[in-house]
């Protein structure tokens, strides 16, 4: 049982708590200074989630991006983003056999691969050799609901970003929003992960540490909008900040993008791809 105690005011994540983590990009830096992330992602059907995380990954300001998917995947990516480098499972529809040609600085792995066994399969191996800074999301996370003990592999600070439904999968239903809090913080201190709450608003669990995402709206309530943050999050720990920054900056980022979008597109037409196309001025937003 967890003793529900009052939980204090969360600390505030606002554009000026975002402007002191943030670093401008130096005019020096080239493509191999910016980092290196690897999205693993899709399965047959759900190839749009890797598009979507690793152009996300891209236009929120990392070097290079590689992104493993199942072979149906192959031509989608390769058209749809052509900056991204793209490496293929064996096998056709799903994922099965996570071998990547390089060290990444940071990986983002779940976006839309599925529950197959032999994803299951892949996901555990993966873990088992992982070293990089790591973004749990999705059917990741669904997958290591039902293997809590699988936790113990990833690397401290680990990023999970769960909407509500994923959160109970992980740490059981609540009858009350402070029993939520109290059992994500336990979640949170024993495995020693970061806990991305996805909602309105969005809270970050970092061991007792909570945070209240102040940028976003309604909008962000949209197909795909979880992968677009995966890969922003990605790209923020490859680019060398480290995750107790990157999952602030990451989130208050993706909710500016709507609060600028939301005067031109409203929202019954905003869509995860709005997101990214409205990066680059939310990080120009920073600037100001």
């Amino acid at each position: 049982m967890y003793k529900i105690v009052q939980m204090k005011s969360p600390y505030l994540i606002n554009k000026e708590e975002i402007q002191k983590i943030y670093k401008p990009i130096n005019p020096q830096t080239h493509k191999g200074t910016q980092g290196h992330a690897v999205i693993i992602a899709g399965s047959y059907g759900k190839i749009g989630a890797g598009v979507l995380a690793s152009k996300s990954c891209l236009k929120s300001g990392c070097g290079l991006v590689t992104t493993f998917i199942p072979k149906c995947g192959y031509q989608i990516l390769q058209i749809s983003i052509p900056e991204v480098m793209t490496v293929t499972d064996e096998n056709t529809n799903f994922i099965t056999n996570i071998h990547l040609p390089l060290m990444p600085q940071a990986v983002g792995i779940g976006p839309g691969i599925g529950k197959e066994l032999g994803t299951q399969k892949a996901l555990f191996e993966f873990l088992r050799v992982n070293k990089a800074p790591l973004v749990l999301d999705a059917d990741a996370l669904n997958i290591i609901s039902e293997n809590l003990s699988w936790l113990e592999l990833v690397p401290e600070d680990t990023i999970l970003t769960p909407h509500p439904k994923e959160l109970e999968r992980l740490i059981g239903k609540w009858n009350s929003e402070a029993e939520k809090f109290q059992k994500t913080v336990a979640f949170s201190e024993k495995y020693k992960v970061i806990v991305v709450m996805k909602g309105a608003p969005t809270f970050i669990i970092n061991r007792t540490s909570v945070y209240q995402n102040t940028s976003g709206n309604a909008a962000l309530a949209t197909a795909g909008s979880g992968d677009v943050l995966t890969g922003i999050l990605a790209s923020l720990l490859a680019q060398g900040y480290e995750p107790k920054y990157a999952s602030k900056m990451g989130v208050f980022l993706h909710g500016l993008t709507a609060d600028l979008a939301l005067p031109k597109f409203g929202y019954e037409s905003f869509t995860a791809s709005t997101i990214i196309k409205y990066l680059g001025k939310a990080f120009l937003e920073l600037d100001n």
